[in-house]
């Protein structure tokens, strides 16, 4: 596959992570056998590409404080932050050592766009597997609390009138591409403006420098008292109650757009699933378990992160998610590189 022509298919998912590794080899094989170099031998490392104390930071420290308790070992995170994730993603590929011993906590959506704008040297699917998904967060359309767009279809017909202008955090982003298609579905015009961060974009909605905006559903439940939103790019609205009771997009207007969502998820060398299918099979079954488990819970709520943005996912969920999310990328890629307001 050259990467200058980024093309995935459910095929190439499957051969590339599933089939590749072997997952039907390991599945059959007696207990005893299959945990008999009692792994772990050692503490798990876990590269975070991304920078300490955010909410990726809160949040792996939650699940593997639990999940360590499972392998007896205990996780030691390490950050690296830069070029979009990029950085983490070629340390962890390049200088960890595929054996169990080394995960990497990602957020799937931006990340994989990331990949798919920058064409960095490593290779996805092929050099790593997601597997483990913690929890996500809903990207959204918003507008300011006194805005005249009262509904999603308010602000449809409008950009079907002229150009509407939504601020975002970053063009290459799930919020972006989720607004980009919208439109193209639709046949609404939008313009959309990268004001470099939750914050800047929150506000260029709410002081009416843009029509909407479009974040994760997590900034506009903190500035509910500012903010209404309208829609949300995902079957179901978990926190209806703080987001204005706003419908899934795809049911307003019978359209296909993909779910689009901020989803982290642990990610593991795919040469570490063919050597050591026995440890990949521990560390999928111990992930699990942390899931039910009430002091995750407990945990997971002092990270001020709502539970009901806990979902997990398995390897073929994490992968299908992440080939939604390359394919539109590829496709807005040309809108998705702009340059950054200043």
């Amino acid at each position: 596959m050259q990467q200058d022509k980024y093309s995935l298919s459910r095929r190439t998912f499957l051969k590339g992570s599933v089939a590749a590794v072997g997952l039907g080899a390991f599945s059959t094989l007696p207990f005893s056998s299959a945990f008999a170099d009692n792994f772990p031998t050692r503490d798990i490392n876990v590269i975070i590409p991304t920078g300490e104390g955010g909410a990726a930071d809160r949040v792996v420290r939650s699940f593997t404080g639990v999940w360590g308790k499972y392998l007896k070992v205990r996780f030691k995170p390490e950050f690296f932050p830069g070029a979009a994730g990029q950085v983490g993603y070629q340390l962890y590929l390049g200088r960890r050592d595929a054996d169990g011993h080394n995960l990497l906590y990602g957020n799937m959506g931006p990340e994989t766009i990331m990949y798919v704008m920058q064409k960095p040297k490593y290779k996805f699917p092929g050099d790593y597997v997601y597997f483990c998904q913690t929890d996500i967060d809903i990207m959204v359309v918003f507008v300011k609390k006194d805005s005249p767009f009262k509904r999603i279809e308010d602000l449809v017909a409008e950009g079907k009138k002229r150009t509407v202008t939504l601020s975002t955090s970053r063009l290459p982003h799930p919020a972006s591409i989720g607004v980009l298609a919208l439109g193209e579905a639709t046949g609404a015009k939008f313009n959309l403006i990268p004001y470099g961060g939750g914050n800047p974009t929150m506000m260029a909605t709410v002081t009416g420098e843009v029509d909407a905006g479009t974040l994760p559903m997590a900034n506009t439940v903190a500035m509910r008292d500012q903010v209404r939103t309208l829609g949300i790019f995902f079957k179901k609205n978990p926190l209806p109650a703080l987001s204005d009771n706003a419908p899934a997009i795809n049911d307003v207007f019978g359209t296909k757009v993909p779910e689009m969502t901020s989803a982290r998820a642990f990610a593991i060398h795919t040469k570490a699933i063919e050597k050591y299918p026995d440890r990949f099979k521990m560390l999928n079954e111990t992930a699990r378990k942390v899931f039910d488990d009430p002091e995750f819970k407990a945990v997971y709520l002092k990270t001020g992160r709502p539970w009901e943005f806990v979902q997990y996912a398995d390897q073929a969920d994490c992968m299908k998610s992440t080939e939604q999310i390359a394919e539109l990328a590829q496709r807005y890629r040309s809108l998705l590189s702009a340059k950054k307001k200043k």
